[in-house]
């Protein structure tokens, strides 16, 4: 057999053992940064598999399987996300993720000594909320690293697209407690949080396309005969970079500062959760990507989509080195991400069947990357060129 052959069987042949994953995961989900028996079970696997192994790799949950030839050659990174959510479990089809990591790894083990170069097996937790990739690309993990690849679960088959930076921030006031019936006695920061709330939201209309602002009151008080002396918004500010991302988060602060002043409160700001680059695409990785779907069969391959809307850590890799996260469709359109419905298309013949060509896609892509370096030449190139007008 050839090495694309030996690829695509590698898959097949352990298909079972990856469903298994993929099962286990769904009974026993972990929310972020909680995935203790998650990176278990898969850095048991991969040490099976011949992997050497890192447990609690870079943070508590992180994980790294790697296989080196011996020999001169790339370093391919294949990433898996593990956590699910609250109430909906994997929702997000994490459990899928991981299991096409570990797949696509495999069988890139199984034919990379002919050409040189290692394997990398990333565990990549808490994607949702606190940013594993985040942690491992500062703490130097990607720098390495020619090519990081990955597949997402959904309801298309498709080569990924950008993603809105994500700046999330807390707003804290702080008043004075009083009787209901004695107001002039307090100062209220419930008041002061919803006046806020409102501001805030009015900057929508003066913001740049494809800007996004969501916000909660946390917490507004326990007792409704009981001017609230603590109130606090948790927001999420999103936008196609960073630094505009933040200039809107800025602005937000600006209002709150001003609002609590005049309410007799005052306000202090945190940022909350893990805050998230935006994607830069490389579009080379892209071609090979659809090229190895249509090779596989599959159809409807959507193209790169360049209208940023949700978020995702896989952006501070793509600063690091060139990065691809596809899709691949296991749920017909009417199922929403982020539900029970999207989990129990992981675990259905059509999350079976998007895993078999999710794990052969990246692979293969990583195979050709490894056979022909020209290739990869244009890949890193692309790279080169889009950082330089991103970064200046």
């Amino acid at each position: 057999m050839n090495a694309k052959e030996i690829i695509k069987q590698s898959v097949e042949a352990k298909i079972d053992d990856y469903m298994a994953i993929v099962q286990s995961l769904y009974d026993n989900p972990e929310i972020g940064n909680e995935e203790f028996e998650t990176m278990a079970l898969l850095v048991d696997y991969l040490t099976k598999a011949g992997f050497e192994t890192q447990a609690g790799y870079v943070v508590p949950t992180g994980f790294l399987g790697t296989y080196d030839s011996g020999k001169p050659g790339l370093t391919i990174a294949f990433m898996c996300e593990y956590d699910a959510l609250p109430e909906v479990g994997h929702g997000c089809g994490h459990n899928l993720i991981a299991a096409i990591g570990v797949a696509a790894g495999e069988a890139l083990k199984a034919v990379i000594d002919q050409y040189g170069g290692k394997v990398l097996v990333v565990g990549t937790p808490a994607e949702e909320n606190f940013g594993g990739k985040v942690s491992m690309a500062e703490a130097g993990v990607f720098d390495n690293v020619d090519v990081a690849l990955m597949v997402h679960p959904g309801t298309k088959n498709g080569v990924g697209g950008r993603s809105n930076a994500l700046y999330p921030l807390k707003f804290e006031f702080f008043g004075k407690n009083a009787h209901a019936c004695r107001p002039s006695e307090g100062a209220s920061a419930l008041d002061a949080a919803v006046m806020s709330f409102v501001q805030i939201n009015l900057l929508r209309q003066f913001m740049a396309p494809h800007t996004y602002i969501h916000g909660v009151i946390s917490d507004g008080g326990k007792a409704a005969n009981v001017i609230p002396a603590y109130a606090s918004l948790d927001y999420y500010f999103r936008a196609p970079n960073f630094a505009y991302a933040k200039e809107v988060a800025q602005k937000a602060e600006k209002i709150a500062e001003s609002i609590a002043m005049a309410n007799g409160t005052t306000v202090e700001t945190s940022v909350y959760e893990c805050p998230y680059e935006d994607t830069v695409i490389n579009y080379k990785l892209a071609e090979l990507l659809t090229e190895k779907y249509q090779e596989l069969g599959l159809t409807d391959i959507e193209p790169v989509d360049e209208v940023a809307t949700g978020s995702t850590d896989v952006g501070a890799v793509s600063y690091k080195c060139p990065t691809i996260q596809g899709y691949i469709k296991i749920a017909e359109d009417w199922v929403q991400g982020h539900s029970k419905e999207m989990a129990d298309a992981t675990i259905s013949p059509a999350g079976k069947a998007g895993l078999i060509k999710a794990a052969q896609g990246i692979a293969l892509v990583a195979l050709q990357l490894l056979e022909e370096p020209e290739t990869f030449a244009e890949v890193q190139k692309e790279q080169t060129e889009t950082l330089s007008k991103l970064l200046g």
